[in-house]
């Protein structure tokens, strides 16, 4: 496959090997001949490389190397000695590196990257390799903000690389007998859609803690993990999970499963951008009884609402509330009470209220979507409750892995569940709801000397030139500062 800002950008792999090897009668051995039953030649084979090799990333590198029939020939981690010991062990013939740009830069022959960082990291790292024609899978959410959500899916466009987004259940079969529900009218037309969460399950909603320069780990390369972050001395309880619940590094509850739970109505119903956004946020009270906010991070519990216009598929305004904490709606009265709303324990969940009745269903990325229907009339029909012999992540990094080999604009790739072309206006729905959040925080000093929150109302959102309308301080949030090196121009 030739690299995709090469002249034949369109090509596959196989294809250019095949008329290489004709226009210049090089003999090529059969792959049987060479290594047997299910040996995948050289020239076939896609070159991966792993950005961040451990937690998540060392299970989507593996995934994407199809049980080793693709070479990983690289893999990139601020930490060895930690969780992406697995990625070594696995592939004991990779090159390391600690820091992207270094590895993208040397190891020119990488056809396709895994990106799993934390989420400030994701969209840097994406636009190095994609600037570079590399291929990319991008952890959810795909990226940080919603400018650099825009700038990618426009980017993969222009350098023709076949992206993918790691919200892996949008590729679970399942999907599809909601969609049929949907498409088949069995609830009428849509007006609302309730989606929550019990995250965070990691400390979020108090005050950053406090930096400890002299307990930094010597296998950490601490600046790294920084990246495009404002530098900081080593703050133990962000590395290698806490990062999640503050905005330098993390998107909050929203950014971890918002991308799959709101992933279900959005591509369901077939949304666009919101055109609005409204929050509120849970208060935590100092002694002085006065809420106690802490901007510089995620609020512990928040509750937002999103309007979208109508669509082909949703047949009215539609409604989207989502709320998390542990805050979840009321249970319908259709439902029966002692049942669970969405998943197990009614933790995690999506309901879908229409005219004539409401589909319940879970969380979609490891755990079972469990859709349930439940008419007006007492009718009811149960989906699968089980995935017993589903593919591991339904197939989503190996789906990506052929789309590459296949080429931009193969039916391979225009099969994929969450290419830049769907995922990005998806995540820049999702991080709307954090834009929403980080303005409700927002407070200056009144006539009175006194602090005040300004930003307390409903945001208008210009969708296609990703402005808010109506409070211009809230644009902030559209994109943010990059340190030297580490920046999205």
């Amino acid at each position: 496959m030739q690299k995709p800002n090469k002249p034949s950008s369109g090509q596959s792999r196989r294809d250019f090997i095949k008329n290489a090897a004709l226009a210049s009668s090089v003999f090529i051995v059969p792959r049987h001949v060479l290594g047997g039953v299910g040996y995948t030649a050289p020239s076939d084979q896609l070159v991966l490389a792993a950005i961040g090799a451990g937690g998540k990333g060392s299970s989507d590198i593996e995934l994407a190397s199809v049980g080793g029939r693709e070479r990983v020939a690289a893999l990139c981690d601020v930490d060895f000695s930690g969780s992406a010991k697995r990625s070594v062990d696995r592939f004991p013939d990779a090159k390391l590196y600690a820091d992207f740009r270094e590895m993208l830069d040397k190891e020119t022959d990488i056809d396709a990257v895994t990106i799993s960082t934390p989420d400030h990291v994701h969209g840097p790292a994406a636009k190095y390799a994609m600037d570079r024609g590399v291929h990319v899978y991008v952890q959810k959410p795909m990226t940080h903000n919603i400018s650099e959500a825009r700038m990618l899916t426009e980017l993969a466009r222009e350098k023709k690389v076949v992206t993918q987004m790691g919200n892996q259940g949008g590729s679970n079969p399942l999907l599809k007998l909601v969609q049929k529900w949907v498409d088949e009218d069995r609830i009428g037309a849509v007006s609302k859609v309730q989606v929550w969460t019990n995250r965070p399950v990691w400390p979020q909603g108090g005050a950053f803690p406090a930096a400890e320069p002299g307990a930094k780990p010597d296998d950490l390369a601490w600046d790294l993990w920084l990246g495009p972050a404002p530098e900081i001395p080593f703050t133990p309880n962000l590395h290698p999970f806490n990062w999640r619940g503050w905005w330098d590094y993390g998107t909050g509850a929203l950014g971890d499963v918002g991308c799959h739970l709101i992933d279900i109505p959005f591509r369901t119903l077939g949304l666009k951008y919101p055109t609005d956004a409204e929050c509120s946020v849970g208060s935590v009270f100092s002694q002085m009884w006065t809420p106690d906010y802490h901007p510089e991070g995620c609020p512990a519990s928040s509750f937002i609402t999103l309007h979208f216009d109508e669509t082909a598929k949703s047949k009215s305004r539609i409604e989207m509330t989502w709320s998390d904490g542990g805050i979840r709606p009321s249970h319908p009265d259709i439902i029966p009470a002692n049942e669970d709303i969405g998943g197990a324990g009614s933790a995690n969940g999506v309901l879908f209220i229409g005219e004539k009745g409401i589909i319940s269903t879970n969380i979609n990325d490891s755990s079972p979507l469990m859709p349930r229907l439940y008419l007006n009339d007492g009718t009811r029909e149960d989906g699968p409750q089980s995935e017993e012999g589903f593919e591991r992540e339904y197939g989503h990094q190996r789906l990506w892995v052929e789309a590459c080999k296949a080429g931009f604009g193969s039916e391979e790739h225009k099969g994929l569940t969450s290419s830049f072309d769907y995922a990005g206006p998806m995540t820049e729905t999702v991080l709307m709801g954090n834009l929403a959040i980080r303005s409700y925080m927002l407070r200056r000093e009144n006539e009175q000397g006194r602090q005040e929150f300004f930003a307390r109302k409903k945001l208008l959102w210009d969708g296609e030139n990703m402005r808010i309308t109506n409070l211009e301080e809230a644009n902030q949030f559209v994109t943010r500062e990059y340190r030297d090196g580490f920046g999205m121009g």
